[in-house]
C-alpha cells in the first residue's frame, strides 16, 4: 500500500494523474525488490512544479543554478523508529515536456521514467560511480518494460 501525497504547483497542463504516479511508483519499488515494514503504507510525496521552484531548489540542494527534471530528497529517520517514510520527489513538469520532446518521447513515457528514476534515488540508489550508474540504469529500463514503456536510454532523433 502506498500513502501517495501528489501535490500539483505548476501551470502545466495534461499532467498524468494519480494512479499514473501510483503505479510508476509502484513498479520501481517491487522491481527493486524495497521490503517496507509490514503492515505500513509507504509514504511519499511528489510535488510537481514549474521552472523557477525547480532552479530555487537545485541551486539550494545540488549548487546547481538551473532547473532540472527530478530531484530526489529522502528522508533518513531515526533507526530504531520503523517507518516506510521514503521522502519527496520534486518534478520539473515544464523540464519534463521539454526533454520528452527532444529525446522524441511521449511525455509519458518520461513521466514514467522521471519517477521511476527520483524513487530509485530515494531507496539509495545513484548513478555518480559508473558501476552505480549501470545498476541503477538497468533497474530502470525494467521497471520502464514492465510498465510497457520502451529503454528510456534510447534517443531517437
Amino acid at each position: 500500500m502506498i500513502d501517495l501525497d501528489l501535490q500539483n504547483a505548476s501551470q502545466e497542463t495534461g499532467l498524468p494523474d494519480e494512479s499514473a504516479f501510483r503505479a510508476w511508483i509502484v513498479a520501481a519499488l517491487t522491481q527493486a525488490q524495497y521490503q517496507p515494514e509490514p503492515h505500513m503504507p509507504v509514504e511519499i510525496t511528489v510535488r510537481i512544479v514549474d521552472e523557477q521552484e525547480s532552479q530555487e531548489l537545485n541551486a539550494t540542494y545540488r549548487q546547481k543554478d538551473k532547473p532540472t527534471n527530478v530531484l530526489s530528497f529522502p528522508f533518513e529517520g531515526p533507526e530504531d523508529i520503523p517507518l516506510a517514510l521514503l521522502g519527496d520527489l520534486v518534478i520539473c513538469a515544464p523540464v519534463v515536456k521539454t526533454e520528452a520532446q527532444q529525446q522524441n518521447k511521449t511525455e509519458t513515457a518520461h513521466w514514467a521514467h522521471m519517477v521511476a528514476h527520483g524513487t530509485l534515488h530515494l531507496l539509495g540508489y545513484d548513478h555518480i560511480e559508473d558501476e552505480q550508474a549501470e545498476k541503477m540504469e538497468t533497474l530502470e529500463v525494467q521497471i520502464l518494460d514492465s510498465l510497457g514503456f520502451a529503454d528510456p536510454y534510447v534517443i531517437d532523433n
